[in-house]
């Protein structure tokens, strides 16, 4: 592995593996406080964060190295017209890796497809986000243990959440995992959720409007806010963004051993009150994701030099088609071809290479 853009990119041996360093971070970080002396993280962030981009930034510094980047594209040649491909060659000779987010799904494909230095999606759109994924199984390792044998309640925007996505492909890899998948009828989890990832896997899911009705089954319960910038109308974002909010009186039948997990920020979909109760885990989940960051930089800066000429034996259609989804990257760089991969030979599918939709 030379970049990091997809959960899928690595394999169960080495998320076990990240997940080992990042225990042993946690629990002799001297011996970790000079590995990356010298090295430069640049943090290209196209879209607002705080928590995901002092993340990176901090895992950088208590590794010894340095950083550099932007926090908003209007700090950056971005508010130019620059494209992604152009920042991305520029940037990578100033620097050994880069951490990247940006609001269009498939940005980082496009940028690991030019760079010189290894790329870690930080999310793009809502489509990946594999270092939440990361932190999230960190979180579940050190919380209960195993990361098998597990209930798992996912509540919120099932349907645009990207982090949502990650982890139930992350999670449908080990043995005995169950969903319970609990959203509004209009935020139920994508069709090609079910039937490429779930059903593909043979894992076991149930779909509900009720937050309270499994409540007793779960081992997790990992809550998610509905997110105003995946909505083209503000009026449904206003009708739908109060649907769960978790409070002490819904959770009088959980597990006494329940982890209540959320990628913050949080809104208002946990109440404050929750927070003093044993069980809540998502403030101790954001520290966990400093560690598996550290963990990831020190990989990816292990690897061999980057060599972007891979082989790629995938049947494709090159503009034949064109994306009708406008949170695509292709929907603002023109110049891009417009590539379409066959991912079900059977039914005759092919999906966007950048953003995954389905070719019309």
């Amino acid at each position: 592995m030379k970049h990091l853009i997809d959960i899928k990119d690595l394999s169960v041996e080495e998320i076990d593996e990240l997940i080992e360093v990042a225990k042993d971070i946690i629990d002799n970080p001297e011996r970790y406080s000079e590995r990356c002396m010298g090295k430069i993280l640049a943090t290209l962030f196209f879209e607002p964060s705080t928590r995901t981009r002092l993340s990176f930034e901090s895992a950088m510094m208590r590794l010894g190295g340095n950083v550099l980047g932007f926090s908003e594209p209007n700090s950056s040649s971005a508010a130019k017209g620059e494209s992604v491909a152009d920042t991305v060659r520029v940037v990578g000779g100033y620097c050994d890796i880069i951490a990247m987010r940006h609001p269009k799904e498939g940005a980082p494909i496009v940028a690991q497809e030019k760079s010189i230095v290894p790329i870690i999606n930080a999310g793009d759109g809502g489509h990946h986000h594999p270092t939440q994924t990361l932190t999230d199984l960190l979180t579940i390792k050190m919380e209960k243990g195993r990361l098998n044998n597990l209930t798992i309640g996912i509540c919120g925007d099932l349907k645009y959440g990207r982090t949502v996505h990650s982890l139930i492909t992350a999670m449908c890899r080990y043995d005995n995992i169950k969903f319970v998948l609990i959203s509004p009828e209009e935020l139920k989890i994508p069709d090609y959720m079910k039937k490429d990832v779930l059903y593909k896997n043979k894992v076991s899911y149930i779909e509900t409007v009720d937050i309270e009705e499994h409540m007793g089954e779960l081992d997790i319960l990992y809550m998610t806010r509905i997110q105003k910038e995946r909505f083209s109308s503000a009026d449904d974002y206003i009708r739908l963004k109060d649907s769960y909010i978790l409070d002490l009186e819904k959770l009088e039948n959980a597990k006494k051993d329940l982890c209540i997990m959320h990628p913050l920020p949080r809104v208002n979909e946990i109440s404050v009150k929750v927070d003093e109760d044993s069980r809540a885990c998502y403030f101790k989940q954001a520290e966990y994701g400093k560690f598996i960051r550290m963990a990831l930089i020190l990989k990816l800066l292990n690897e061999k030099k980057i060599n972007n000429e891979k082989e790629n034996v995938e049947e494709k259609l090159i503009n034949k088609i064109t994306c009708k989804n406008l949170r695509c990257i292709t929907s603002v760089e023109q110049e891009l071809d417009q590539i379409f991969i066959l991912t079900d030979k059977e039914n005759g599918i092919y999906r966007c290479k950048y953003c995954d939709t389905k070719g019309e």
